[in-house]
């Protein structure tokens, strides 16, 4: 049983179908990529696991149970749009939505002076908001997100704004925070990032799901059975039924080929058919797709 599961979900505004009997299963302790082109309706299933809306039918549970508003002081949301007070100063503001969290003023300034501390920020704390930087900004948005430590942890495009350095710095805290037991829902169109961080994934597209699983298993189940081959000598030819020649690049007598495996093939069979042809194997790989090729793949085709 996951931490959410939403249950075939739909919401019309007015005529526009924003979701349509979409049903997700977002498991305990993960990073769980929910992913779709703008406009497929991610944002609205955030909004509604948030209660911002509510559904036309269907349901959302929170830990095997219908969602209520006190769950919602267990999640902490980081919008794609940041919404901080401009006017206020960066301290007065954190302590003050710490606070709305259900955190203490003593735990909250506790928890938050750790924070500032670690993202090398506490001489922001008596600046205006206006004064900071768009990654300033992003840096204390996120520290308000996660500084009540939630159970689930709602993250839209945490990376925009910010530096190489910096993503990098969010990066290892979305990972620490995952092995602490947070649950942690990314909505991002960096599919680098999904790769490295996600164990499963929905990808939405036009208000409906189109794959939901593992992002291993998705990337090995749109593989095309090509593999790598780098190598030393002549051109190897291709060999009838085990594999064929996709391309092959020769640079100085070091050839880097894909090869189109034949269905039934064995690794071995191929390797002893290329060694028998005279040439040192360096290199031997299968090729599985990114997820950003299977993610243009599955949004064109639906197109």
């Amino acid at each position: 049983m996951g931490l959410i599961e939403c249950k075939e979900i739909c919401k019309s505004f007015g005529e526009k179908i924003a979701l349509d009997h979409v049903s997700i299963d977002i498991p305990k302790g993960e990073i769980y990529g929910l992913l779709g082109p703008n406009g497929a309706g991610k944002t609205t299933t955030i909004r509604i696991i948030n209660r911002i809306t509510i559904p036309n039918s269907g349901q959302v549970l929170f830990d095997g149970r219908p969602i209520t508003d006190n769950d919602v002081a267990k999640i902490g949301y980081l919008p794609e749009e940041r919404g901080l007070y401009r006017k206020m100063k960066v301290g007065e503001q954190a302590m003050y939505l710490a606070q709305l969290k259900g955190m203490t003023a003593r735990d909250a300034g506790s928890e938050l002076k750790k924070w500032f501390i670690k993202f090398g920020i506490q001489d922001w704390w008596n600046k205006k908001v206006e004064e900071l930087s768009k990654g300033m900004a992003q840096k204390l948005q996120f520290i308000i997100t996660v500084v009540h430590k939630p159970s689930l942890m709602i993250l839209d495009e945490p990376f925009s704004g910010f530096d190489p350095v910096n993503a990098e710095i969010i990066r290892k805290e979305i990972l620490r925070l995952k092995d602490e037991g947070a649950t942690i829902i990314l909505s991002t169109h960096n599919m680098e990032s999904v790769e490295e961080l996600c164990d499963n994934i929905a990808l939405i597209d036009k208000s409906k799901v189109v794959i939901t699983g593992g992002v291993d298993e998705i990337r090995h189940k749109y593989g095309n059975n090509h593999v790598e081959l780098i190598y030393s000598g002549e051109p190897v030819n291709s060999q009838e039924g085990l594999f064929s020649i996709v391309s092959d690049q020769d640079n100085s007598g070091r050839h880097t080929a894909v090869l189109a495996l034949e269905s039934g093939s064995s690794s071995n069979s191929i390797l002893e058919a290329i060694i028998g042809q005279g040439v040192m194997v360096n290199s031997f790989k299968e090729l599985i797709p990114r997820m950003n090729d299977i993610f243009i793949k599955l949004v064109t085709e639906g197109a």
